[in-house]
């Protein structure tokens, strides 16, 4: 066999071979790209480098709006102003010839305050936890002597900014216009405002007397909640300021009922007299008089008061609740109050309040009784009919009388 033939022949099945091999290699890598699993790995390896870089691209827009929050510096920043609106009217008849002064002081002490009553009130959250609070007021209730429909013009009545410390502890600070109610524990809404005189709306009436200025502090524990507060208003004639120290408990009973004790403790400080230049010394040899009226002043302005309150819930919308408040621990002096309502969402409610005024042998005592409906006419308007009949001594004075309240 010659060389040349020999040779062709080896380069022929080297050839061969080559192609087996490379058929062979081709056919796997073909067959693993057919493998189900195979394609599942690789569409996982994918899936996962396109999620990692859409994890950084949100990391940086919350670093960016972190950044533009946190770098203004606003306390204001996420939250919103609640603002919320109300005009009340309300008018009475009075079954009566003529209306003396003792008729009118029986009406007084009877709590019905007729006239326009507007109330604005915008409340800000800050720092998630805290409330800022202001009122403005605008009425023509108390009002008496006034000749004009519209009353007085909207004015600041009230601030306060109240600071949630933890779940259980709050404190109130009231720069201007606080009274006993805006640091006391608050009871069911149902309560509030429902009636049209002050016995059957208001609660014991130390609740709502004006003392200025107030910080007070609100302790939650269980079924208990205490509140303690305390006061400085200013006082006319020669008694500078008035301290008063305000408080109350609150304990939770069984079957939706709720108690509640209140004390008020009255101090009046007198004025710091003025220096009129060196060496001059004051002498009291004609002040007998001042000085007694002082006394006097000082007598009816200081004081303890004391208020007893059980609340109870009879369903959804029926309540009961009874208060009795004594003055200066004199059993003579008595006031109390026993109201019942029923106020459903989308029929007519109603309500039925007694109370008075006990005041000893020497002054005359007090009795009311108030009873009326409720329609709701929407959700921001209703109307309050009422029949009220006031007995002051001697003096009988029935009425009817109207409100309406329209919310914002």
């Amino acid at each position: 066999m010659e060389p040349a033939l020999i040779i062709d022949k080896l380069k022929s099945f080297a050839k061969s071979g080559e192609d087996f091999i490379t058929g062979f290699s081709r056919r796997r890598k073909n067959k693993s790209r057919q493998n189900p699993i195979e394609i599942l790995k690789r569409l996982q390896r994918e899936a996962f480098s396109d999620l990692m870089k859409l994890r950084d691209r949100q990391d940086k827009v919350e670093r960016m709006l972190t950044f533009s929050r946190t770098s203004k510096g606003s306390p204001f920043q996420d939250d919103g102003t609640n603002v919320r609106g109300e005009i009340d009217m309300m008018g009475s008849l009075f079954f009566t010839d003529y209306l003396d002064q003792e008729n009118v002081d029986a009406i007084r002490r009877a709590g019905v305050k007729t006239g326009i009553n507007a109330r604005i009130s915008f409340e800000t959250k800050i720092r998630e936890k805290d409330n800022l609070e202001a009122v403005f007021i605008a009425n023509q209730i108390d009002h008496t002597q006034s000749s004009s429909i519209l009353g007085s013009a909207l004015s600041l009545a009230k601030v306060s900014y109240t600071a949630n410390i933890t779940d259980w502890c709050s404190m109130v600070a009231i720069p201007m216009g606080a009274r006993c109610r805006d640091l006391s524990i608050s009871t069911d809404s149902s309560f509030q405002e429902k009636g049209l005189t002050d016995y059957s709306s208001s609660g014991p009436p130390l609740l709502h007397q004006d003392h200025g200025r107030a910080i007070g502090l609100t302790v939650k524990k269980s079924n208990v909640v205490a509140s303690l507060a305390h006061f400085v208003v200013d006082l006319p004639g020669p008694f500078g300021h008035c301290f008063s120290t305000f408080g109350q408990i609150v304990c939770q009973l069984p079957r939706s009922a709720k108690l509640s004790l209140f004390g008020l403790h009255q101090v009046p400080k007198p004025r710091q007299q003025a220096i009129a230049g060196a060496l001059t010394i004051p002498l009291g040899i004609w002040s007998r008089h001042q000085r007694s009226e002082e006394s006097n002043f000082e007598e009816t302005v200081a004081g303890n008061s004391v208020a007893v309150m059980l609340e109870s819930e009879l369903d959804e919308s029926s309540r009961v609740r009874g208060w009795l408040q004594m003055k200066n621990g004199n059993p003579k002096h008595l006031q109390w109050s026993v109201s019942m309502s029923d106020f459903p969402e989308d029929e007519i409610g109603w309500g039925l309040s007694l109370g008075g005024t006990i005041q000893g042998p020497k002054s005359w005592d007090h009795f009311q009784v108030e009873a009326f409906l409720k329609f709701n006419v929407g959700k921001r308007l209703s109307l309050q009919p009422a029949f009220v009949y006031l007995m002051d001594g001697n003096n009988q004075v029935p009425a009817l009388m109207c409100r309406s309240t329209w919310s914002i």
